[in-house]
């Protein structure tokens, strides 16, 4: 984590901007995210150090404006989430409709689709491909448990 921390400070200083104690705060919390994470989840974290939701606003909209984070929209939400060390970062999602997680794809041989996608679309349009929204939506390994029990209860009732 203090490899990551130093690397995004580093891309604040570069582009004159002086760090402060709520931007680390804000930094590390989603350093440490195990996921996609809203502007409340940052909020509860960090509240008792007094840092308020436009301070958290305005830092996320700085962090997007210089490439250090990626702002999710979905369904009137915002998520956020680290943009890591490249310039082309490979970001395929899934969003559950029924519990509304948002979790990534991180399988090799989807990530290299992607890819070559990506090298297609840029050879056959002449265009360069910085970054990409892909959302595949769905309903996850556990509302499908879920669902699939409750049907089964209900079928069992009748």
């Amino acid at each position: 984590m203090g490899q990551q921390i130093n690397w995004y400070k580093e891309v604040l200083k570069k582009n004159g901007i002086k760090n402060t104690i709520q931007k680390d705060a804000i930094l590390n919390v989603l350093i440490k995210a195990p996921s996609h994470i809203t502007v409340e989840e940052i909020y509860q974290q960090i509240k008792d150090m007094k840092i308020g939701l436009a301070t958290i606003y305005r830092s996320l909209k700085l962090f997007e404006e210089l490439g250090i984070v990626k702002e999710i929209p979905m369904d009137g939400i915002r998520y956020y989430e680290l943009k890591l060390f490249g310039k082309k970062p490979l970001h395929i999602h899934f969003k559950c409709t029924n519990c509304n997680t948002m979790t990534d794809i991180d399988d090799t041989e989807t990530n290299l689709d992607y890819i070559r996608l990506n090298q297609k679309v840029e050879n056959m349009m002449g265009l360069e491909v910085n970054d990409a929204n892909i959302t595949l939506l769905g309903v996850c390994e556990n509302c499908r448990k879920k669902l699939n029990s409750d049907t089964r209860r209900k079928n069992s009732q009748d």
